[in-house]
């Protein structure tokens, strides 16, 4: 049964957002909130996500592309009656001044997680898991579908037709890390980075400290890397992937898209698996 929807809002390094819906229940969770209320609202909206449904927002870390236009859309919020729990890992609380002051500008309730941890929110279980990226710490995220309880005289689950649903999340980070190996694997919906191609990299136009940095492994994945994870976690299951955090500078739209493609595909070329391809756009909305 497909019942996880995810609605990328914003993806790339002008600004993250994207919401992960219950779709029993219509109830969401914000993953990362570095855009502007309008088009917070505005690409929900589009989405058909109702925002008085938004139980939590989780951090991802620290970095402002992630957390900038957290204060103006949990005020937003608030001015509508909603106010979603923030949830964040303790260091990248303690980092990350917009985090702290967007939650205290509302009385948002606030908990903190670590790697591993089992969380439940909107009827989803989610497991953080930690990346490799030069933040005070980042992690990324699998949701699962939450078994509901057995009802109705024959003792039938409200949940029938198959496995839990499931959806794998994933950007900035340098280097696939065993957690994110052992967390993204089965998944029936997959948000992976595909942040750049590495020969626009090296010769655009970025300081060398900065292409160095991009390229390392606290960096992002390269469409190469993007390339050998997808491949790699690839199954019979698998039936979305969406490329994600793509450079507007050093990548473009249509490489993640081929990549993703051939990951998907044997040495001949022909497809192994049934998996739908999406990119996620930086002033788009794309939902999967």
């Amino acid at each position: 049964m497909r019942v996880i929807k995810l609605h990328v809002l914003a993806s790339g390094s002008g600004g993250n957002a994207a919401i992960v819906e219950n779709g029993r229940t219509g109830e969401g969770v914000l993953i990362d909130c570095g855009i502007c209320k309008r088009d917070f609202f505005e690409r929900a909206g589009e989405a058909s996500f109702d925002t008085a449904k938004l139980r939590a927002v989780l951090i991802t870390h620290d970095h402002s592309d992630h957390t900038k236009g957290l204060g103006v859309v949990l005020r937003g919020l608030a001015k509508a009656g909603c106010f979603p729990e923030v949830l964040a890992s303790r260091a990248v609380y303690a980092t990350s001044r917009p985090v702290r002051e967007a939650a205290e500008s509302v009385g948002a309730p606030v908990a903190h997680f670590a790697g591993g941890d089992g969380l439940s929110v909107a009827g989803l279980m989610v497991r953080p898991f930690r990346t490799s990226h030069d933040a005070a710490e980042s992690f990324g995220f699998r949701f699962d579908e939450e078994a509901v309880e057995p009802c109705g005289a024959a003792g039938e689950s409200a949940v029938s037709g198959g496995s839990l649903d499931s959806l794998g999340y994933m950007t900035d980070t340098g280097v696939v890390t065993d957690e994110a190996w052992e967390a993204l694997a089965g998944v029936r919906l997959l948000a992976l980075e595909c942040n750049h191609d590495a020969r626009m990299l090296q010769t655009g136009p970025y300081p060398y400290v900065i292409k160095q940095r991009i390229a390392s492994n606290v960096g992002h994945l390269s469409n190469d890397q993007s390339r050998e994870a997808l491949a790699r976690l690839a199954h019979d299951g698998l039936r979305h992937a969406v490329a994600m955090h793509v450079s507007q500078e050093n990548n473009t739209y249509r490489l993640p898209r081929e990549v993703f493609e051939a990951a998907l595909a044997d040495d001949s070329g022909i497809r192994r698996f049934a998996t739908e391809v999406s990119v996620a756009y930086q002033n788009r909305l794309v939902s999967i």
